[in-house]
């Protein structure tokens, strides 16, 4: 039997629980959260491969359909195999399941908001979209399409279709709505509801006496600026003031580790990812959180290890595009310092400044998890989530 306030709500993503990629963490918050008061059904698929275990959650008290996908990797044939056998999966399922009220469709793989609009206008439910990243623009600004080019026109086409069609559709900050804007997506359509971190498992700890530590956390992917952070650390190679920690994965890194390792390079240290229960004390060790962003991409993506690093207490290190959503908060919070793309020498100069006056440190730090608490943790996030989910009005974050 099902109560007649209760409301049938599909999620759809390739990662959820127990996945440790950000995608699938923030939909188990999601979930689990709606599961209590409506019926929730997640189609989602296998896990994915390097990255964390599992950190032990209970499972979501939510109807879960798990489609043995082929495995998800970093190359494009790896990639396809695993969207085709999802979607397909998906196909089947968003047909037998009982009539929902209302899909929500992430944005992994590109084009699954494309298949879950048509199953909901066949089965007559609400369809919300929620980007994670702007397709095809992020493949255009990280060179995988060529910009104008028939494919990336093709590909364009087809999810501004959905995306039109769509009754509301999630963005991840003002750039990202700009980037939808400008593709011709009428903006009633957008709301804006930025991610969040977990303000109870995320907590601040002291700062570690030593060598100021640049702490990277999570995917250090083709979106990501490196250049900049390599010859930051080619100037203070070895330097017994400093060091830099990188946790995680993602293409960037292999060589990052290869360039460190021929110059014999010993104040960067590469760990894997942690799981979400040793995030805080992994982030402790940083006295700053380092946050990058290839130009291009402003609007693309969101960068959502932001909110992680205010929640720990520890300032932004941002190496980015001026008009993008770390920049603003950066600016707004007064919770850190922001670089732009290529001058090492400003890096330098900052992490000098910092080492002789740890203060502004420690102040800046602060600042950012007063403001994370005010916007930014778990239950606030979640909430502009929810609102939008089941048909409310959305409140944004500060501009």
């Amino acid at each position: 039997m099902h109560d007649a306030d209760t409301m049938h709500i599909v999620f759809l993503n390739q990662f959820f629980w127990p996945d440790s990629v950000a995608t699938g963490q923030l939909l188990t918050d999601v979930a689990r959260s709606l599961g209590d008061e409506h019926e929730v059904t997640v189609i989602c698929g296998g896990r994915s491969a390097g990255t964390a275990d599992s950190d032990g959650s209970p499972k979501p008290g939510v109807n879960i359909r798990r489609i043995r996908n082929a495995g998800f990797g970093h190359s494009w044939p790896a990639r396809i195999a695993s969207y085709i056998t999802y979607l397909a999966g998906v196909l089947w399922y968003g047909c037998l399941l009982r009539r929902p009220g209302c899909f929500v469709t992430l944005t992994t793989p590109p084009v699954l908001p494309v298949l879950s609009g048509l199953l909901a206008r066949a089965r007559g439910a609400r369809h919300v979209i929620w980007e994670m990243d702007v397709y095809p623009d992020i493949a255009s600004d990280i060179g995988y399409f060529k910009k104008g080019g028939i494919v990336e026109r093709l590909t364009g086409a087809i999810l501004d279709w959905s995306r039109r069609r769509a009754d509301v559709i999630i963005a991840l900050g003002d750039d990202m709505k700009a980037r939808l804007v400008a593709r011709g997506i009428p903006e009633n359509k957008i709301q804006v509801a930025e991610n969040w971190a977990n303000g109870v498992e995320v907590v601040p700890s002291q700062f570690l006496d030593g060598p100021i530590t640049v702490h990277y956390s999570g995917n250090f992917g083709l979106a990501h600026e490196a250049a900049t952070i390599t010859g930051v650390i080619d100037r203070l190679a070895n330097h017994p003031d400093f060091r830099f920690i990188f946790a995680g994965g993602g293409p960037r890194r292999p060589l990052l580790e290869r360039h460190c390792r021929e110059r014999l390079i010993k104040n960067v240290e590469f760990r894997p990812y942690c799981s979400s229960n040793q995030l805080s004390q992994s982030l402790a060790e940083g006295h700053l959180g380092l946050v990058t962003q290839v130009s291009e991409t402003l609007g693309s993506i969101v960068p959502s290890k932001i909110y992680g690093i205010m929640a720990a207490g520890r300032p932004l290190l941002y190496i980015g595009p001026n008009g993008s959503t770390p920049a603003r908060h950066v600016r707004s919070f007064d919770c850190g310092w922001i670089i732009q793309p290529g001058d090492i020498d400003g890096v330098v100069r900052l992490l000098h400044r910092l080492d002789g006056n740890r203060q502004l440190i420690v102040d800046a730090g602060a600042r950012g998890r007063v403001a994370f608490e005010q916007y930014f943790d778990r239950p606030i996030g979640m909430a502009r989530i929810l609102a939008i989910v089941l048909g409310s009005k959305s409140q944004g974050t500060p501009s």
